[in-house]
């Protein structure tokens, strides 16, 4: 599986932004896509996933501003990010789960600053 993300950007405190991130290969067994991120001097965490049956999972931080979507036509899963914040900033990577086989993308960086 590959996974090919893009959408990141520098953001100002407030603003929005929406990733994208596609999967191409052997996709017929992902059961869930997701994102996480990881914050300058910090650990990588889970930002949002969504499985195949429609089950989604937000972080505590990102609930009410944060929506993950995916287009199964496509096998494409997106991240809008509204009311984006300071503590945002971080590099954000997608991530596809096959069974116990876990993939990830290359990583896309959001900055929100003023």
């Amino acid at each position: 599986v590959q996974l090919q993300a893009s959408g990141g950007g520098l953001v100002q405190p407030g603003g929005s932004l929406r990733l994208s991130c596609a999967a191409s290969g052997s996709i017929s067994g992902i059961n869930a896509l997701g994102w996480y991120r990881r914050a300058p001097g910090k650990q990588r965490e889970l930002v949002a996933t969504a499985t195949s049956g429609g089950t989604t999972n937000y972080a505590d931080s990102v609930k009410g501003r944060f929506t993950i979507s995916r287009d199964g036509a496509e096998n494409t899963v997106y991240l809008q990010m509204n009311s984006l914040k300071p503590e945002d900033t971080a590099i954000y990577y997608c991530n596809a789960q096959d069974g116990p086989l876990l993939f990830w993308g290359q990583g896309t960086e959001v900055t929100v600053s003023s």
